[in-house]
């Protein structure tokens, strides 16, 4: 059978864009369609214009620590429309790339809801469309649990509209999108609290880094509530929020963002048309190939919720552009050793295994863990440590995993990805020579074990 495309792509995120790019490259006819923004959630209300954000937030510390190194400033006005601003000029200047790389690459864009309405076929604005292969690449959504008030809460998506600063934010969750707009926030100016229902934030995170971020933000003035959840949103005759929490106490915010979780996003996508199977979370189930269980249908990304990163979206993108249409360039996706930021207050670096996957998978461990005050801050008052740990199979003297808090985390910890790839050992992390003076010495000049 003769199919208008060989792949029709649904959704034109990091995933979608980059498997739709390459299977154009290899030849086949590719169709995209997506119904609200090119670049999806990272280049629009995730990973991108948080970046922003986090940088500007940032300057309040640069500001805090110039007056050591003899700068003289005037006080410093921070204003809010400005930076957003400029970062809405920035992500419409990244969707116009997007569309480039696009229509560059012979791909045919659809702007309009797509809907599934048969194995090998899709229907976007009225106009069906046949394809021998079919991807999903929809991505997630955040969720608000369902409280009384939840309509007054924001999420992630609206945050990086919002028309002024909040006074006071409430900050409800316990994963890394709470923790860095938490950072947002605060650094912007705004009193802010951080609410987690679980004993600390951050879980799957070394205990180290764990521990060292919440100290570090307790340092910082940031109000943390552990052991704590939101029962009922209230407004008041003022305009501010009432939040009641299941322990009785009550909470005043202008705002509360909730950030405790994100869902598939397969809202009118079809799915009841075709033999796609769901697994127990709620997201498409597919095998190692990205094969769902309707045989011409494939997903991708935060809609099969494995890793949910950009990079790895990406990664699957290619694998499967690849696999279907230049298969002897196939390789699988390699899911061990994926480093990874938080793009907290301070920063959060990791790759590999933490302490406690280390002695879970079975490891007899030796552990490396440094914490110091960075060279910069020693000439102003700041009393911020940087911690540093490495994970090292005691048997084998393979490196398992690093972990760093502190500034430049995330530049750091991509080249020790790197080195964990590639099988690198505690010996050949001693025998590295450093950088003198940097931080990141640190990880090569750790010598004796802490336990």
């Amino acid at each position: 059978m003769a199919y208008d495309f060989d792949l029709f792509v649904i959704g034109a995120g990091s995933g979608g864009v980059r498997a739709a790019r390459f299977a154009a490259g290899f030849g086949a006819k590719v169709a995209v369609a997506e119904s609200r923004y090119l670049g999806g959630t990272c280049v629009n209300v995730g990973c991108v214009p948080k970046k922003l954000l986090v940088y500007g937030a940032h300057v309040a510390d640069e500001l805090e620590q110039a007056a050591g190194f003899g700068w003289t400033l005037e006080e410093g006005h921070f204003d809010w429309g400005t930076l957003i601003a400029n970062k809405n000029r920035e992500i419409e200047r990244l969707n116009g790339i997007y569309r480039n790389l696009l229509v560059n690459s012979g791909v045919t864009l659809l702007q309009g809801h797509a809907r599934i309405t048969g194995a090998h076929e899709v229907e976007v604005e009225g106009q069906r469309y046949s394809a021998k292969h079919i991807l999903i690449a929809t991505g997630g959504w955040p969720q608000v649990p369902d409280i009384p008030g939840k309509e007054l809460a924001i999420t992630s998506n609206e945050a990086f509209y919002l028309k002024e600063l909040p006074r006071r934010v409430l900050v409800v969750g316990g994963g890394y999108i709470a923790v860095e707009f938490a950072g947002i926030f605060q650094g912007l100016g705004a009193d802010t609290t951080l609410l987690y229902r679980g004993d600390l934030f951050l879980r799957g995170f070394d205990g180290s880094v764990r521990t060292h971020l919440k100290e570090e933000l307790q340092k910082r003035g940031m109000d943390l509530q552990f052991n704590a959840d939101i029962q009922r949103i209230d407004q008041q005759d003022d305009g501010s929020l009432k939040a009641t929490l299941k322990d009785g106490r009550e909470l005043i915010a202008d705002c509360v963002f909730y950030a405790t979780g994100r869902r598939p996003m397969l809202d009118n996508l079809g799915l009841e048309n075709t033999g796609v199977e769901l697994d127990a979370r709620g997201f498409i189930r597919v095998d190692e190939q990205y094969q769902t269980t309707e045989p011409s249908i494939i997903a991708i990304g935060d809609v099969i919720g494995r890793v949910q990163l950009t990079p790895v979206a990406l990664a699957e993108g290619m694998a499967v552009a690849r696999r279907l249409f230049k298969p002897e360039q196939y390789r699988a996706v390699d899911y061990q050793n994926i480093p990874t930021a938080v793009f907290s207050q301070p920063p959060i670096g990791t790759v590999g295994l933490t302490e406690e996957q280390a002695l879970e998978a079975g490891h007899k461990v030796q552990i490396f863990e440094s914490r110091f005050r960075a060279m910069k801050l020693t000439l102003t008052d700041i009393q911020e440590k940087t911690l540093m740990k490495l994970v090292v199979d005691a048997e084998t003297d393979k490196v398992l995993g690093c972990h760093m808090v502190g500034p430049d985390a995330g530049e750091i910890i991509q080249g020790l990805g790197v080195a964990l790839k590639a099988g690198a050992t505690k010996q050949q992390f001693d025998e590295t020579i450093g950088v003198h003076p940097t931080a990141a010495e640190e990880f090569v000049t750790m010598r004796t074990a802490t336990r």
